[in-house]
């Protein structure tokens, strides 16, 4: 069975409806048609229930779905890294990550480098009050961003890992001295401002701009970077909702670090300008993908 003939087949198992096949492979209904009949001629049984209703898997047509679906992206896969590596050699890949999140995905970038070797990893930290500033400025080919992100103009990457969130304080603060801290407690304290604008789904996963019982929630000193985030917080002007691995890279002895019992998890992900996405993006995309989720 040819390639293309395995590839039909899979979508038309995914799709079940011969149009929608032809358009998704840009081919004709009737190339599909074709391509179907003759693996059964092959085979020697239906793949395939039709009606003029419905297409449907016959139980033959099951079985040899989740025998080639693997196999099949394996072989794609192989295909396209050879192809990146082919195209891209001495080729560099700029990324850009924020703190400690650069350790957080030092696996996948590990893994990377050693499915490309020829290809040259140069790493650039991000400004979190300004996320996207790098990558639209062309200084970095992929970001590692918190999500959500609703950016038209950029394509959101798989997820690499979930991060809890901590309520960064001063250790003078009235509160340092709790277990931990629920949303509604924000409504007694004040969030730093950003100095450049920040889309407000992604602000609002670090710190909402109401509490649960619909108090506003202050914003106090404005900042420009993290260090200036710190500084504020460290002074008793502000306090910081983080992700939890600020804990381990920052452990200032003025500053304390609580949980914040309700607050949801925040996912983080690589993202690129959707303009510029090249077969070296899409093979670093793959590899992430290949690995999984970080635990």
């Amino acid at each position: 069975m040819e390639l293309r003939d395995i590839e039909i087949f899979l979508t038309l198992a995914q799709e079940l409806h011969f149009g929608r096949t032809a358009e998704r492979l840009h081919i004709t209904s009737a190339r599909v048609s074709q391509a179907i009949k003759q693996q059964e001629r092959r085979i020697g049984t239906t793949l395939f229930e039709r009606t003029t209703r419905k297409v449907r898997l016959t139980s033959a047509g099951q079985q040899l779905y989740r025998e080639l679906d693997a196999g099949y992206r394996q072989i794609v896969n192989g295909i396209e890294a050879v192809t990146a590596t082919a195209r891209n050699s001495g080729a560099t890949l700029t990324l850009g990550t924020m703190g400690p999140q650069g350790w957080m995905v030092d696996k996948l970038v590990e893994q990377f480098r050693t499915r490309f070797p020829d290809i040259l990893i140069d790493h650039r930290d991000i400004n979190p009050v300004a996320p996207f500033a790098l990558l639209r400025s062309g200084e970095i080919d992929v970001a590692h961003l918190w999500l959500p992100i609703h950016e038209p103009d950029l394509t959101i990457g798989p997820v690499t890992h979930t991060s809890p969130i901590l309520l960064m304080l001063a250790a003078t603060h009235p509160y340092a001295d709790r277990v931990s801290v629920c949303l509604e407690d924000y409504g007694d304290l004040a969030f730093v401002t950003p100095t450049s604008p920040v889309p407000a789904a992604m602000e609002t996963a670090f710190q909402p701009f109401r509490t649960p019982s619909g108090r506003p929630i202050s914003r106090g000193p404005a900042v420009s970077s993290w260090d200036d985030q710190v500084k504020a917080v460290v002074s008793g002007r502000a306090a910081l909702a983080v992700p939890a691995e600020a804990a381990r890279f920052y452990p200032w002895p003025n500053l304390v670090y609580l949980p914040v019992l309700d607050a949801p998890p925040v996912q983080w992900a690589f993202a690129w300008q959707a303009s510029k996405e090249s077969s070296l993006i899409r093979a670093f995309a793959q590899t992430v993908r290949d690995h999984g989720t970080l635990s």
